[in-house]
């Protein structure tokens, strides 16, 4: 129960989840990055791309040539890539299953690309391949989920996700406290 005390033990933090990614992206686009061009693409400053690249640097992640030009180290390409895989899977189930927005689950991704196991995203990518899949249960499947209203009794003891609260009644009451932040 107190897996959320090694929160900040993560193998990286959201910020250098998207350092290491920016410098993939534009070794992928152009060859090399330079510190600029991963402020440029991360829209901060200059600074604040040392800043995190030290630390980077120190756990061996992320590599400077003679030339100041940045790379990744085999293991910064893999967390790389997993981040990317991650994100991708996510994204597919919150539009292509859940019917999100692409925008809304770029921005909801982007959140938790870097959080989920690898084990989690298989998981996800399982059901995926399954709902993506010519299989006519999957078709079904997605033919009734797309329909789905499930209506909510607002009953904890008769709804089968919920156990003490009603789940859709606490979203609600978060959706309105957002709703009440953005005015």
């Amino acid at each position: 129960m107190d897996f959320w005390k090694a929160f900040d033990q993560n193998p990286i933090t959201h910020s250098a989840a998207h350092h290491v990614v920016a410098i993939a992206d534009l070794i992928d686009a152009f060859g090399y990055a330079r510190v600029s061009d991963v402020a440029r693409l991360l829209r901060i400053t200059r600074g604040s791309v040392s800043v995190t690249l030290k630390s980077l640097k120190q756990r061996g992640l992320v590599i400077e040539d003679e030339r100041r030009l940045l790379g990744l180290s085999a293991q910064g390409r893999r967390i790389a890539q997993g981040i990317r895989a991650r994100k991708q899977i996510l994204i597919r189930l919150f539009v292509d299953v859940l019917g999100v927005e692409a925008e809304q689950a770029g921005i909801d991704t982007c959140k938790i690309e870097h959080l989920v196991s690898a084990g989690t995203a298989g998981r996800v990518l399982r059901l995926l391949r399954f709902v993506k899949s010519a299989a006519p249960e999957a078709q079904r499947f997605l033919a009734a989920f797309a329909h789905f209203e499930g209506a909510c009794t607002h009953d904890p003891a008769t709804c089968p996700c919920c156990d003490e609260v009603c789940l859709a009644d606490a979203l609600a009451a978060i959706e309105e406290s957002e709703l009440r932040d953005d005015d």
